[in-house]
């Protein structure tokens, strides 16, 4: 039953009965508008994730930045050491530092968009 039609059982049972169960009528459709409100509360309540699950979701996103730091640290450091092995010259280490650093920054924004 809708809240319209519940609202109009109520003032025809008002109407029906007289004003002596007047009190009672009203009591009635509190509680059942009650109960529907506590029903649609717990529907919303349910559909929103546990904070164990944005705990985790917070835990992993972590993980992944600290992750993926370490790699371009790395990967940045033994590319600075190969090319300067291979050539004096310190022109290549722009574009290696630079692409990662791009690459650190795309990261960071998809996932600063992703949260909201």
């Amino acid at each position: 039953m809708s809240t319209g039609d519940d609202v109009r059982a109520a003032v025809s049972a008002r109407r029906d009965l007289g004003p002596e169960y007047e009190d009672a009528v009203v009591e009635s459709f509190i509680d059942k508008m009650s109960a529907e409100i506590d029903r649609r509360v717990d529907e919303r309540v349910a559909k929103m994730p546990s904070a164990k699950q944005v705990a985790r979701q917070s835990s992993v996103s972590d993980a992944m930045r600290l992750a993926l730091a370490i790699v371009s640290l790395v990967l940045g450091t033994a590319a600075t050491i190969v090319l300067l092995a291979l050539d004096s010259s310190t022109s290549g280490l722009v574009p290696i530092w630079g692409g990662l650093a791009l690459v650190n920054w795309a990261f960071a924004r998809s996932h600063r968009d992703n949260k909201g």
